[in-house]
């Protein structure tokens, strides 16, 4: 057949040489796309907890009497052993001045009981006598210094002293609160998880603390003991960690919010959340395989800012879609786009 050589037929030629030579696009919807990449993934549970002093107390007197001395500042460190409160002890230096001058006695007659014993003169009943006198005197004498020891109170342990209770002249009863002194660094922190990660939890785990009081700060610790009781109202495991605090910012009775590590998973497959559709109440991924999507229901593990762990249905390698999934449907091609619409080639599958 003759071709006509007319100016309209060869621009029909012309368009149809050009259509057979451009490459085809390809059809279906545009999609976005990742390659899942295994990567590492810190567990991690949080709970919330108290901080606490890791050594507490409120000084209270082992005997009364009239308050002479105060040697201490309010909300001040002292020293392990620091004196703090000295009470009148004018009765207990004459006890002991007493007991001091019958212990000499008692020492004197035992002296001469054992020299006339040896002498064969005197009896040894009347050595034994003066022993068991010797005895006596000198437990009276403990017990004198032990009372007078009792009229001068010291800091058992170093901290932060809280506010007084009490005044000098005051005559104060045994048991009567004098003051508070709180160690504050470290601070124990009680938390408690629930009991199902019994197998997870062990001294030695690391947590991240945050307390509302210093929003902008965040503290570490470590768990140091496990309660084996476990609470059968809430079913939780008491656990308790240690938290240095050696500027002394944070206090006792703070609320805190306590992130626990729990361990790492080498090679975890993590997606963006956004790869995730909602189906029959499950959750599938759209899997790109030869330039077409497949769903693939995928079981959840744990969620972190904006990822979510895959536990199954979804391999290291495989090329998933992250964005377009509306207009998809098993089976059909699609168009893989970049984030401003450019279309792309899919990237090939890797065996991570």
């Amino acid at each position: 057949m003759a071709i006509s050589s007319s100016p309209l037929a060869a621009a029909i030629l012309a368009a149809m040489i050009l259509g057979l030579a451009a490459p085809a696009r390809a059809e279906g919807p545009p999609v976005e796309v990742a390659t899942v990449s295994p990567r590492p993934l810190g567990h991690r549970v949080e709970a919330v907890g108290s901080l606490r002093s890791d050594e507490s107390v409120v000084i209270r007197p082992e005997v009364g009497g009239r308050i002479t001395k105060i040697l201490f500042e309010e909300g001040r460190p002292v020293a392990a052993g620091a004196p703090l409160i000295e009470l009148d002890a004018s009765t207990q230096e004459a006890e002991l001045a007493l007991a001091r001058a019958e212990l000499k006695l008692a020492e004197a007659d035992a002296e001469r009981a054992r020299t006339l014993f040896a002498q064969k003169t005197g009896t040894g009943r009347a050595l034994d006598e003066a022993q068991a006198r010797l005895a006596s005197a000198r437990a009276s004498v403990d017990l004198a210094t032990a009372q007078f020891a009792k009229t001068r109170i010291a800091a058992p342990f170093a901290g932060v002293l809280g506010l007084r209770q009490v005044s000098v002249g005051d005559v104060i009863q045994p048991g009567q609160a004098i003051v508070n002194l709180e160690a504050i660094d470290p601070l124990k922190l009680d938390f408690a998880v629930p009991d199902s990660l019994l197998s997870q939890v062990a001294p030695g785990q690391l947590v991240e603390v945050t307390v509302d009081a210093l929003p902008e700060r965040h503290f570490a610790g470590e768990v140091y003991a496990v309660d084996p009781l476990i609470d059968d109202g809430d079913r939780a495991i008491a656990l308790r960690a240690l938290v240095p605090n050696p500027d002394g910012v944070l206090r006792p009775g703070l609320f805190a919010r306590v992130s626990l590590g729990l361990g790492t998973t080498e090679g975890a497959i993590l997606i963006p959340e956004q790869a995730l559709v909602a189906r029959d109440g499950a959750f599938v991924v759209y899997r790109l395989a030869d330039g077409k999507v497949m769903a693939v229901p995928v079981t959840l593990g744990l969620r972190r800012a904006g990822e979510v762990e895959i536990l199954d249905g979804i391999a290291a390698g495989d090329t998933i879609v992250t964005s377009g999934q509306q207009r998809l449907r098993d089976g059909i091609a699609v168009e893989v786009v970049g984030p401003d619409g450019t279309p792309v080639s899919p990237p090939p599958r890797t065996d991570g």
